[in-house]
Formats: structure tokens, sequence, C-alpha cells
């Protein structure tokens, strides 16, 4: 049975759609993260899980129990969570007085706060902070007192909206540690919003993709990243590389793809006349001088169109009937002498190919 499980799902403000049809079910011990561009409904999504707003249809059932009414129950699901919020709120007090808060509010010993506010602030790394006027941290500091001060009260759920937005690389490096460390020590449950995408890849055990309010996508990073079910996924998740193509001919599971009149190759279950968007990622694109033999069974010649420097790596568009972005490192580029206007071979694998059917 899952921990919290959320049936068509919607919420309005002002007459607005901002959430429509969320269906989702998190297990014990899920590590949830939820990805979007701004406004796309995630922090909506976090405090409805969270229990923090209603929903204006839809049910939320947490525990085997809907929650979705009755503030009794609410209240009761609501103990079990802890929510850190993207700009926490400090009180004027010290850290450890912070911390401490919520196991005061539910009458905890003092042994007990001691001990759990002791080993919370320790987790976090602000153990030597203890002492200080919380209003005197830093933006990181602050969001470290958040988290422990989320994890002190041992909630079975873990909320998290954006931990790291407009925090300076270093911060982000702490807290993605804390949190590496909570999913692999603590076994908790956590859903967390982010806009950062790479650190959805390293902490996630399953991605949420939300776009103007609609869950498009629910899998593992490398079902989103690698295998995303539409175009609209793709683009977000950076597959640069997506051509319309027909599927015009088939061998057992490999079809070749008419692409503007060139055939690329894939694998894929789609059938002869379908029409398709055909999927590489650059990482997944070769770029060579010479006219070798290839294992590939893709191998196309062009010319560079465009060349990007992204240290340390450079990004090439190579048009070769259709245009196709791959990568090289700065070395690779300088070692082969890559200019633009230079012809070149791009070649990549079938299954390095990902085939969606196209919606009419």
């Amino acid at each position: 049975m899952a921990l919290i499980e959320a049936s068509d799902l919607g919420q309005k403000f002002d007459g607005r759609h901002v959430l429509k049809d969320i269906t989702l079910t998190i297990d014990k011990g899920d590590v949830l993260v939820l990805i979007g561009p701004s406004g796309a409904g995630k922090t909506t999504l976090v405090r409805l899980l969270d229990l923090l707003d209603s929903p204006t249809s839809g049910q939320i059932c947490f525990d085997g129990v809907d929650v979705t009414r009755s503030h009794r129950q609410r209240l009761e699901a609501r103990r079990r969570m802890a929510y850190v919020q993207q700009k926490p709120v400090v009180f004027s007090m010290s850290v450890y007085d912070n911390v401490a808060c919520g196991l005061g509010w539910r009458h905890e010993k003092q042994e007990v706060i001691r001990q759990r506010v002791a080993d919370a602030l320790e987790l976090v790394g602000m153990a030597d902070c203890r002492r200080r006027d919380a209003k005197t941290l830093s933006g990181g500091e602050t969001q470290r007192v958040a988290i422990a001060r989320a994890l002190v009260i041992e909630p079975e759920v873990l909320l998290l909206d954006e931990p790291t937005a407009n925090l300076d690389p270093v911060s982000v490096s702490k807290v993605e540690d804390i949190l590496a460390h909570v999913i692999n020590e603590k076994r908790m449950t956590i859903v967390m919003a982010t806009h950062d995408m790479s650190q959805g890849q390293r902490l996630a055990g399953r991605i949420g993709v939300l776009m103007n309010g609609e869950l498009l996508q629910v899998g593992s990073p490398g079902e989103i990243f690698w295998a995303p079910r539409s175009r609209q996924v793709a683009e977000f998740v950076g597959v640069e590389n997506i051509l319309a193509g027909i599927i015009t001919e088939r061998d057992d599971n490999l079809v070749g793809i008419n692409v503007t009149g060139n055939i690329v190759q894939a694998i894929s279950d789609c059938a002869i006349g379908d029409k398709v968007d055909v999927m590489i990622r650059p990482e997944d694109i070769t770029l060579s001088l010479a006219r070798e033999t290839s294992s590939a069974r893709n191998v196309f010649r062009g010319a560079i169109t465009r060349m990007t420097l992204l240290v340390p790596l450079v990004r090439i568009e190579v048009y070769c009937g259709f245009p196709l972005m791959g990568v090289l490192t700065t070395r690779s580029v300088q070692e082969l002498g890559l200019n633009i206007g230079q012809q070149v071979n791009a070649s990549f694998k079938a299954t390095a190919v990902h085939v969606i059917k196209r919606r009419s």
C-alpha cells in the first residue's frame, strides 16, 4: 500500500487551473523529485501533498486514510511530515532554540530534546553555531538550520520546495550532501521540488515532470532523461536532437526512419507508416574526420555549421541533410583541428536512438 496516494488532484486559483488531474503514488522510502519550469505547479503540488492546502478537486490518502477534507485526519497526518520551504523562516532566537521548537511543541522531555537537537545540528554541520542568533545566518546556513528543524522531529515524510534555490555553489553542495546522507542512512520518504535537473538526477529514485500543471511523466532518472515519453518532456530535459520522421522499413525490431530523405536506423516497435519523433542525445554522437569503418549503424557526412564553447566542452552542430548537435572536449576539438565549414562524420548507434510515436 502506498504511503501517499493522490488521485485526480486539481487546484484552481482565481479561476485558473494550476494543477490538472494529478494522479501519483509515493511508497515508503521513495525519493521523488519534481522538476519543471517556473510556474509549472511544483510548489502547489508539494503544499497539497503536505496537506497545507486543500485541493479544488480530487483526493489525497495518507497511509490508507482519505485525508482530503477532514481537519482532524489532516492534522494527524501532518504530524508525521515535515516541510522545508524555499525561503525558510527562522525565529529571532538561537540556532539551538530554532531547531528545538518543534520538539517543544510536541512536549518532548528536555533530555530527548537536547540529544535530538545535538544530533540534527551535527548532521547539518551547524553544531558550532548552536548559540548564534539565527537571524545572523547566511542563506545557506539558514537552509541547513531549516533542514535540521525538519529532521529533528523524525518525520516519516520530508517535503522540500526548491531547497537550494538562490544558494551559492558551496552551499548547494553542502545541502545536497545532507540530503544524500538522509536518503542513504535514514531511508526517509522524500518529496522534493527543484529547478535543478542535474540535482534531480543525483538525488532522485523517481522523477516527476510537471509542465503547465500536468504531470507528464513519472519514472526513474534514466527513463526521464533517456527515454522521455513526449517531445515536450524531451525538450525540457535537454534532448537537443529531435527530428521528425516516418518509419519506412522494418526488420524485426530494427526500423528505418526517413528523416528529410535520409534513413536513420533505430530500435522501435512502431509500425511502418507511423509518424515519429527521433531523439538522440548529443553525448551519444561521435564526431570524426575520417570515413573510417564504424560499428554504429548510423553514419552521416556533414559540415560543421556552429561551434559553441562551454568549457570544458564544445557544442558542435553538423548539418548532414538535417541538423545534429554533438559535444566534444576542448582538447578533442584542438587535436582534430575542427573549424566551422569542415566536413566530418557524425555517427551513433541504433540503440542510442529513442523513438516515440508523434501525436497527430
